[in-house]
């Protein structure tokens, strides 16, 4: 084989190899790491404070797991929905995540309490809300879903407030508070809550006239400990839609025992009559009944002239009459009436009422 030869079948197997190899491609940019951003950003406000809580993203845009997360901002604008972050109103720190990071998805939540200075209050606006939540870069995949809270200033809480347990209900009493200025747009009325021994949730006991400073409950249930707070709630206008409310500080919480020790009302109108000609003589007894709503029942008492009273029936009496069949003939009875609850606790007895046998 000629020297030539050789050269062209060395410089063919080079072309050949080299026509054999993909062209080099530019490196991929490195993944952006960008949380998803937050989908249920909550908002609630009470006084001067906003209370946002909202679902930690634990997964990126392609569905990969947060692997380096950053702060969060907070953005607030008064007035108009917030459409970019710019200075943020404050920031959290970034989550504590674990490496699987994926089953944490939907479980942790982060929160954050905004507390608004009187520049921020006008009771004409709403206050808008978004968080950003940034990689380790100090990037983001784009803003959460917006919310809003009402402008409007509040009123202090209630003073002296406090309860007293009474025969009638639990009594509740505070100091008077001053409404809001008459040039204010909105109006206040005064909330009372209670929340049940052994209940999880508190209920709206009253919600009254900001005038009112007295206020008797009768929701509660005996033997059990009531606890109430009030509060001056403020309700702001707003042009198509349902008023808003806005919560003000609360009233230190008083707490009552509601012991029964308080009997019923004593029974009225008693009256006696009798009946029997031609059959077994008996006097019927009749009177107004008692409305309490723990009524048990009546305890019928009798006696002769110049006896004391001894309880004639052996079971409490459950309806307002009472038929008394034990009578003789030529004999004046005198009858009386008493009342007793569910806890034992007995009224004194009523005016008397007499009538003469034949």
């Amino acid at each position: 084989m000629s020297r030539a030869i050789a050269k062209f079948i060395v410089l063919g197997a080079v072309t050949g190899f080299l026509t054999g190899c993909a062209a080099p491609r530019p490196p991929l940019p490195p993944a952006l790491q960008l949380p998803r951003p937050v989908k249920d950003l909550r908002a609630v406000r009470k006084a001067d404070k906003v209370y946002l809580t909202w679902t930690i993203p634990t997964r990126i845009l392609d569905g990969q797991s947060v692997r380096h997360p950053g702060i969060t901002r907070i953005c607030r604008r008064v007035g108009a929905e917030v459409k970019e972050c710019g200075t943020p109103a404050g920031v959290t720190l970034p989550p504590m995540l674990t490496g699987n990071s994926p089953a944490l998805e939907g479980k942790l939540t982060a929160n954050y309490v905004d507390t608004l200075g009187p520049p921020l209050l006008d009771p004409s606006k709403e206050i808008f809300y978004a968080v950003e939540v940034l990689n380790e870069s100090q990037r983001s995949a784009g803003l959460s879903n917006v919310v809003q809270v009402p402008a409007a200033g509040t009123l202090a809480a209630p003073a002296d407030f406090a309860a007293q347990l009474t025969a009638d209900g639990i009594v509740l009493q505070w100091a008077r508070v001053a409404p809001l200025s008459a040039a204010e747009p909105a109006t206040s009325l005064l909330r009372i809550y209670r929340r049940q021994e052994g209940a999880k949730t508190e209920a709206v006991a009253a919600e009254l006239p900001l005038d009112v400073t007295r206020f008797v409950d009768h929701g509660f249930e005996w033997q059990k400990t009531s606890y109430y707070r009030a509060t001056v709630v403020t309700l702001v206008p707003r042009e198509g839609k349902t008023e808003a409310q806005v919560e003000g500080d609360d009233t230190p919480i008083v707490k009552v025992f509601a012991d029964d020790v308080f009997p019923p009302a004593v029974p009225s109108g008693l009256q006696a009559v009798f009946s029997g000609v031609g059959q077994q003589p008996f006097v019927d007894l009749i009177w107004a009944p008692d409305v309490e709503t723990d009524l048990a029942g009546y305890n019928l008492f009798r006696h002769e002239e110049g006896a004391g009273p001894v309880k004639i029936n052996t079971e409490l009496v459950k309806t307002p009459a009472y038929r008394d069949t034990a009578v003789h003939s030529g004999a004046k009875y005198f009858y009386s009436v008493s009342a007793v609850d569910l806890r034992g606790n007995e009224s004194g007895r009523s005016e008397e009422a007499s009538e003469q046998v034949p």
